[in-house]
């Protein structure tokens, strides 16, 4: 007997932890009668169905999720074609609402597993070794009914992913410590289980030593509100910097307006990029927040995010959605300009996704909103926003992703904002411009974008054009010791002179560039890069900014010390 679990994620830096966790819980005694296959949705449908076959499962399985069901569903009925007989399996939280529709579209599948799987596996599987019938297995959906709902697992019961690094080379790491939510958000699959489950502390001391022992890049926690239980909260930020290994950073969805004072703590002592947080605060209108069951003080959040900002050491996520009840595009414009004021790394521009089994699902005619009928289920339209209104906000989206989620463009982008009357405004502008020059057909390659950027700003303002060439010059540099200089950058040779000279007298007796000895005054050159200015591209008020000098002031880039948030070199004014 061969039962195949089949992950397709949506790329393949993702793993699909659902399909390790019903193989490891399963146990030892099925070890070789489950197999597992992940793909990506990038892949062609005819290689995965090859591949399916190719490993002639008598029983298929298959992970289900709003990024992957489309390929699922095309691939439903060719597996039917080319295994004819062998049984077919579902899971996930796609086919765990509304499964009926789902069996009644695709009468060759077996089955659906509802809910938490792991246990129902474990069952199925002794079915199928000891040819019993699985219509006494709880949590299944059959074409002829439901087996009835089983009970949740303690997390202490779930087993550790990651004993074998090897297979999850090059792929985030995900790890669980609580499952369920203590909020309602309407818009939430997990409002529905508000009872929270947390792995022991002795269990997960265990598995944070083996990630940190291993030296992984990064572990990514799937807890939903990660800090809602404080304790919990505290003991694990409390182990990963006493047992800091320097490299492996860990990423946190936290909520900001329940962070007390022992947990801004915690965090201000972290080493800078040990941690990331991810918050989402979604709008900042009272009456929607009101309406989807988030009852944030906007206020108090942005207090939190500038007081874990201050340290300069945790890099901080935050995320909109577009498409809520109440919120029209003015008003999500405002929200975008409250929250891009607490100048996040990241600035996530969502669009509402209606999920199946949602509070939200159920009241989408009473707020009017029109959603796709196929996977992800995302918002067409709503009584306050209008598709033509949906369209626009894409395209900001877009120039939100390549301009400011980039971390490329950040001095320009802080003296651009200075000519809207709002970050949105000039966000909006930008995709127009865009729009203009066809750009989202033919999306200008990443070098070329500081050129686009410099010909959207000169001409809002042409009297500036020299400012903000060397203010994109200093983006350019501080990102990358480019071996061509770019062709908007402004002539340089005059100031060899100076700048060899420099080198050498740090070649013979090292203050600026120490951790360089023992290599000549060229080859030092060439590790890092100096740069002739004529503006203060460095300093942070636009008022200095704009004041020309006489004389150039000349920024050192160091590549070998950048900053651990934002990959930006270290600068020194020489």
């Amino acid at each position: 007997m061969k039962f195949l679990l089949v992950g397709i994620n949506s790329k393949y830096i993702h793993s699909n932890p659902a399909i390790h966790y019903l193989k490891l819980y399963a146990g030892e005694e099925y070890q070789n009668t489950v197999e597992l296959a992940e793909y990506t949705i990038n892949h062609l449908k005819e290689q995965i169905l090859s591949d399916i076959y190719r490993r002639r499962p008598d029983a298929v399985g298959i992970s289900c999720y709003i990024w992957n069901f489309r390929m699922v569903q095309e691939l439903l009925p060719e597996i039917h074609k080319v295994l004819p007989g062998r049984d077919i399996w579902l899971g996930g939280p796609e086919v765990s609402f509304e499964g009926e529709e789902v069996l009644a579209q695709f009468p060759y599948v077996t089955g659906i597993m509802t809910g938490e799987g792991e246990e129902t596996f474990r069952e199925l599987l002794s079915c199928y070794r000891d040819e019993k019938d699985y219509h006494g297995v709880k949590g299944l959906l059959l074409p002829d009914g439901f087996t009835g709902s089983r009970r949740e697992l303690s997390m202490d019961e779930l087993p550790f992913l990651y004993t074998d690094l090897q297979e999850y080379e090059n792929r985030i790491l995900y790890y669980e410590t609580s499952r369920g939510c203590p909020f309602q958000c309407t818009y939430c699959l997990s409002s529905i289980e508000r009872k929270v489950r947390l792995r022991s502390h002795e269990k997960v001391e265990q598995e944070l030593s083996y990630f940190l022992a291993k030296k992984v890049p990064q572990v990514k926690f799937v807890d939903r509100t990660f800090n809602c239980n404080r304790e919990h909260a505290l003991f694990i930020w409390n182990y990963i910097r006493e047992h800091d290994n320097g490299v492996t950073n860990f990423h946190f969805e936290v909520a900001a307006d329940i962070m007390n004072e022992e947990q801004l703590a915690a965090l201000a002592a972290m080493r800078p990029g040990l941690v990331q947080l991810e918050i989402g605060i979604q709008t900042t209108n009272d009456k929607t927040l009101h309406e989807i069951n988030r009852y944030a003080d906007t206020r108090h959040i942005a207090g939190v995010v500038a007081r874990l900002r201050e340290p300069g050491n945790i890099h901080i996520h935050l995320d909109l959605i577009a498409g809520l009840p109440y919120e029209d595009y003015e008003s999500f414009g405002r929200s975008f300009d409250e929250v891009y004021a607490m100048k996040p790394e990241q600035l996530q521009l969502g669009f509402l996704k209606v999920l199946k089994g949602s509070p939200m699902y159920h009241m989408t005619e009473q707020y009017g909103i029109v959603y796709q009928s196929t996977p992800p289920y995302e918002v067409l339209y709503t009584k306050w926003l209008s598709f033509d209104e949906i369209l626009r906000l894409k395209r900001i989206e877009e120039m939100v992703e390549l301009y400011y989620n980039s971390n490329q463009f950040r001095k320009t982008l802080f003296m651009m904002e200075q000519a809207f009357s709002g970050p949105f405004q000039m966000y909006s502008r930008l995709a127009d411009y865009y729009e203009e020059k066809g750009y989202f057909i033919n999306t200008p390659a990443r070098s070329y974008r500081y050129q686009v950027l410099l010909d959207f700003a000169m001409e809002r303002e042409p009297e500036k054009a020299d400012l903000y060439t060397e203010l994109l010059t200093c983006d350019y540099y501080l990102r990358e010791n480019a071996k061509s200089r770019p062709s908007f950058a402004a002539d340089q040779t005059c100031y060899y002179r100076e700048m060899a000279d420099f080198y050498e007298k740090e070649e013979k007796k090292p203050e600026v560039l120490t951790g360089y000895e023992g290599y000549h005054a060229k080859q030092v050159m060439k590790m890092t890069h100096m740069e002739a200015f004529f503006y203060p591209v460095w300093e942070n008020c636009p008022e200095k900014i704009c004041e020309r000098w006489e004389k150039p002031g000349f920024l050192l880039f160091d590549y070998e010390k950048r900053n651990p948030l934002t990959g930006d070199a270290r600068t020194v004014l020489i």
